[in-house]
């Protein structure tokens, strides 16, 4: 039953490229409102009795504070990649984050760098290389004149490599907390951070707040942790990596995108390199 709560909570995340594109409003209108409603959603489920004794106090709520930012950025990130790029771009690079807590984690946390995470790295960066279809010796002029598949591609990138510090700081910090309370407090942040650049309510695209907010920001996290309590965090890990495969699914049936050789070849590199990381530990 643990393997089922998370695999629902991927299948739930797998469909966030076809719910952003589809909304067809501004990426900071659809991040704020959907953070409202998952603040609205999650305040109400934080009045039973159990949760009362679970806000953070004093200095713990500074930890919050960093991770709350650190949130939008991410998802301001992989939402910019999800309109500028193919969904499996931008989910197959936003798939680099394991290799990068690893490398990460040995930097700043004193874990060990092993030769399996150094391999990791270099498959992963052949995978990112191929999926681009950069040759070398116009590997300069493609950075220097960056159009808008490009654009989403580093994008992606940049917004694994947010969720990666995301991940080092929550393994730090955040492990005391009830994963509701922390994604009601991480979403009351974004939407007061967001609230000034908020000027009109797009009603026509109501209907991807409520999904974002309900189902995305809510339900799956739920869900994903209560099965992380009977489930190993190697084998969670490798569940997650079917997220890819489910998005690029809703992204083939939904908006008719094609897959290419490049997209397809070096996304299984990354996959595979992500893979490695989880299965040496």
């Amino acid at each position: 039953m643990a393997s089922f709560y998370v695999l629902l909570a991927i299948f739930i995340w797998s469909s966030l490229g076809v719910i952003v594109r589809l909304s067809n409003v501004p990426i900071h209108i659809l991040i704020f409102y959907s953070a409202l409603v998952g603040t609205i959603v999650q305040s109400i489920i934080l009045t039973r009795k159990e949760y009362r004794t679970e806000h953070p106090k004093g200095k713990e709520f500074l930890y919050l504070l960093i991770l709350g930012p650190l949130v939008l950025l991410n998802n301001f990130t992989f939402f910019y990649a999800f309109h500028n790029t193919t969904i499996a771009n931008a989910v197959l690079t936003h798939y680099i984050a394991p290799v990068l807590v690893a490398f990460l984690a040995a930097i700043f946390l004193k874990e060990p760098l092993t030769k399996r995470i150094v391999i990791s790295i270099i498959i992963a960066s052949f995978g990112l290389w191929i999926m681009m279809g950069v040759k070398q010796d116009n590997f300069i002029t493609l950075v220097s004149n960056l159009d808008r598949d490009t654009m989403g591609i580093f994008s992606g990138l940049f917004s694994g490599l947010m969720y990666a510090v995301i991940i080092l700081i929550a393994r730090v910090y955040a492990q005391r907390y009830n994963p509701v309370v922390l994604a009601f407090f991480q979403n009351l942040i974004i939407a007061v951070i967001l609230l000034p650049f908020v000027g009109s309510f797009p009603s026509q695209a109501l209907w991807s707040f409520v999904i974002l907010g309900t189902l995305h920001s809510t339900i799956a996290p739920i869900l994903y942790f209560r099965g992380m309590r009977e489930l190993t965090a190697n084998r969670t890990a490798v569940l997650g990596y079917l997220e890819p495969v489910g998005a690029i699914i809703f992204s083939m049936v939904f908006l008719n995108e094609v897959l290419t050789i490049n997209v397809v070849i070096g996304g299984l590199l990354i996959i595979f390199s992500g893979y490695l990381t989880v299965k040496g530990g």
